[in-house]
């Protein structure tokens, strides 16, 4: 029994938790602004779900109130994908939560039977794009609600730079700036970046959190295609 509160140890455990138990029930979406935003967040690895692990983090950020933008370099797709991504419906369907992609069919030096193409522009615009990002982020007060329905161009509390590794790693872009993207990041900005299968040892000095996904087994290594509704 508990000197302090005699009846703490009759209560189940899962009535003793922040939510006594009860699964909460979901809220309006009112613009709000977080209270702990500004590291640096990287994913990588052979591993599936890395876009998928950002995407969801923006989800929950967005649920918050708080304001979100995806930019997704080399990420249009392969002769196997629709043109229509499920992820792209939801965003759309989510306030406080844009994306934009500068990426088109064909994925480079991937052997799945995608026609091959210059990504090189491509990727370039994509880097730019994300220097005019974080640049307006800078210039916004982070520490104030954005409207939902702002521009990124007005700022935004969480970046997702998706497969901005990868371009690195092929070369499409230079590493380096890629690390002076980082350094030139608003205190309050959450950055959250995606991509390669290498690591990115060049990053670890100035990122907080680094996740690895790895592989263990893939369908894609016995033959199989992009599916609907979990690669797209």
């Amino acid at each position: 029994m508990s000197d302090t509160d005699p009846d703490v140890d009759d209560e189940p455990q899962h009535r003793r938790t922040p939510g006594k138990g009860v699964s909460p029930e979901a809220r309006p979406i009112e613009a709000s602004v977080p209270e702990e935003f500004g590291l640096v967040q990287l994913f990588w690895g052979d591993g599936k779900g890395k876009t998928t692990a950002a995407m969801g983090m923006g989800f929950r950020a967005a649920g918050h109130g708080f304001r979100v933008h995806m930019l997704q370099f080399m990420k249009g797709g392969a002769d196997s994908v629709d043109d229509v991504r499920g992820e792209y419906n939801a965003i759309a369907a989510m306030p406080g939560f844009s994306y934009e992609n500068t990426g088109h069919y064909g994925w480079h030096a991937l052997p799945d039977g995608s026609d091959e193409t210059d990504h090189q522009n491509d990727a370039q615009a994509g880097l730019e794009r994300a220097k005019e990002l974080i640049a307006a982020a800078a210039d916004a007060d982070l520490t104030e609600p954005f409207d939902l329905e702002d521009p990124p161009e007005d700022g935004v509390h969480m970046l997702i730079l998706d497969e901005l590794l990868y371009a690195a790693d092929r070369e499409l872009i230079d590493p380096d700036t890629v690390q002076e993207l980082v350094d030139t990041k608003p205190e309050n900005l959450e950055l959250v970046i995606t991509g390669s299968h290498t690591k990115p040892d060049y990053l670890y000095d100035h990122v907080d959190l680094v996740t690895q996904i790895g592989k263990e087994k893939h369908p894609i290594d016995a033959g199989q295609r992009a599916r609907r509704g979990t690669e797209y």
